[in-house]
């Protein structure tokens, strides 16, 4: 092995390791808030790529057939609340002529009716493959986003104060019909993305595109960005209450339900962005992102599910192994990948202290 091949299967492992470190962030800070470990986090990678990919060769994305089914579920949920709420009696003020109720209900139509059915117009009239690439990148993140949200309120709400054992139990359940769903809009054929930069440079005989450039440059700007969110805004300071205590975060005024939706949101989010991020580097299938969002599950191990950081550098380190294995053992690249758990928990599990099972 000289350096040139060094050079090259560590460019590899980085720009993969990018794109799940963010995955694995994404893990961190559902977990943290709401205690699910987010299983149907791959199918998010899977629908952002995918839909791009679509858009690219003139293809009505049916994806948001999908998105106006749950926004339609969600709108029937939030009114049978509404209904409930209005059997026990509870009542708002007349504001300017406008009861809370009317707002309410003209909220949820324009939220979970009117918003879905607005992407699917704009889908349907405008020439999708024409659109400038980084137009059609953000519509298909657009797109992804709010199911991550809508997701949330169908299978996990009403459940938010159930042990983490159903919560498992429900993340399994929400990924195989996602991946059902996701065989039956994009169908069992692969797609690859193209390339966001045609540029290509050489570092010391190391071929570098301009593709893991961007790659790496997008990764580390959201890495910062959401650290800045984290530490600077209101929101990401009530997300961080909620992840620290969550009866103390509802006692100061912090809904619990409404950061579950936001976690949920910026998962979503993410995982659309590592899709379109790593669309034009792989084909991907409709399940393709079960695999990936595994690999930064086990980067999010390596930060006990509770450490930004260290499931960053877990997510790269994950990367960095998962090339070099391809290398020297291509065909138990993913076994030698996974079994950096093994070591990880059993160290864990020597440090850390035990405490008595919930009841």
């Amino acid at each position: 092995m000289d350096w040139q091949i060094i050079g090259i299967l560590t460019q590899d492992g980085v720009t993969s390791g990018a794109v799940y470190a963010l995955l694995a962030l994404a893990l961190v800070l559902v977990f943290s808030v709401t205690r699910v470990i987010f299983i149907p986090q791959g199918e998010f990678v899977s629908f952002g790529a995918l839909t791009l990919a679509g858009m690219q060769s003139g293809a009505m994305p049916q994806i948001t057939l999908l998105l106006m089914a749950m926004g339609a579920a969600v709108f029937l949920l939030e009114a049978a609340d509404v209904f409930r709420r209005a059997a026990k009696g509870e009542r708002g003020n007349e504001v300017n002529g406008a009861s809370p109720g009317a707002r309410t209900w003209l909220l949820l139509a324009l939220k979970y009716l009117a918003f879905p059915a607005a992407l699917h117009a704009i889908c349907r009239i405008v020439p999708l493959a024409s659109l400038p690439a980084a137009l059609q990148a953000a519509l298909a993140i657009l797109i992804v986003t709010p199911m991550g949200p809508m997701l949330y309120r169908i299978a996990y709400q009403r459940l938010s104060e159930a042990t983490t054992l159903v919560l498992l139990i429900v993340s399994v359940a929400a990924h195989l019909v996602l991946t059902g769903v996701g065989l039956l809009v994009f169908g069992a054929e692969g797609s690859r993305t193209r390339p966001f930069s045609e540029l290509s440079l050489d570092l010391g005989g190391v071929p570098v595109s301009g593709q893991v450039l961007s790659v790496i440059a997008i990764s580390l700007l959201l890495i910062v960005a959401l650290y800045l969110y984290f530490d600077r805004s209101l929101s990401g300071k009530a997300l961080r209450a909620t992840a620290v205590n969550r009866v103390g975060a509802r006692l100061v005024g912090v809904g619990t339900n409404q950061a579950g939706k936001l976690a949920f949101t910026l998962a979503a989010a993410i995982g659309a962005l590592s899709g379109v991020l790593i669309g034009p580097m792989t084909t991907v299938f409709y399940d393709s992102g079960f695999l990936i969002g595994l690999k930064g599950f086990v980067g999010a191990i390596v930060g006990g599910l509770v450490s930004y950081p260290l499931a960053a550098a877990g997510a790269v380190l994950v990367g960095l192994l998962e090339s070099y294995s391809s290398f020297w053992a291509s065909a138990f690249k993913e076994v030698i990948v996974f079994t950096l758990i093994i070591p990880v928990l059993l160290w864990r599990s020597l440090t850390s202290r035990h405490a008595d099972d919930e009841h």
